[in-house]
């Protein structure tokens, strides 16, 4: 069982920096990886970014590249989305998730970018 939670969400102005946490729990030695998606009102859950955890490789949305960036905390149970010059369009909640033999979901953390 693999619980996550997440934090960070808010409302920022356009051009700000938002950081978001992931921290899991439970058998976190069976996850192969983590990461985030959005949903933006009236859309489908997109991926923003992923983190293979052997290895430590990463993947970015073409939409986010340069501006996001995707890491691991000292505590191998945390993921953190680091979100700089941030865009009205970025405005969506947030869904962290970790891979195993199925997908675990967080809550989601909403992110506002007013113009």
């Amino acid at each position: 069982q693999v619980t996550l939670v997440e934090s960070g969400g808010g409302l920022v102005q356009a051009g700000e920096s938002l950081r978001l946490s992931c921290a899991a729990s439970g058998s976190i030695a069976s996850i192969s990886a983590m990461g985030w998606y959005r949903q933006a009102p009236g859309k489908q859950r997109e991926l923003v970014a992923s983190f293979i955890t052997s290895g430590g490789s990463t993947n970015y949305a073409d939409s986010v590249k340069g501006r996001f960036t995707i890491s691991r905390g000292t505590a191998k149970n945390i993921v953190y989305l680091q979100m700089n010059s941030l865009k009205p369009e970025d405005t969506a909640v947030y869904y962290c998730y970790a891979a195993r033999s199925y997908l675990v979901w967080g809550q989601g953390t909403r992110v506002t970018v007013s113009s």
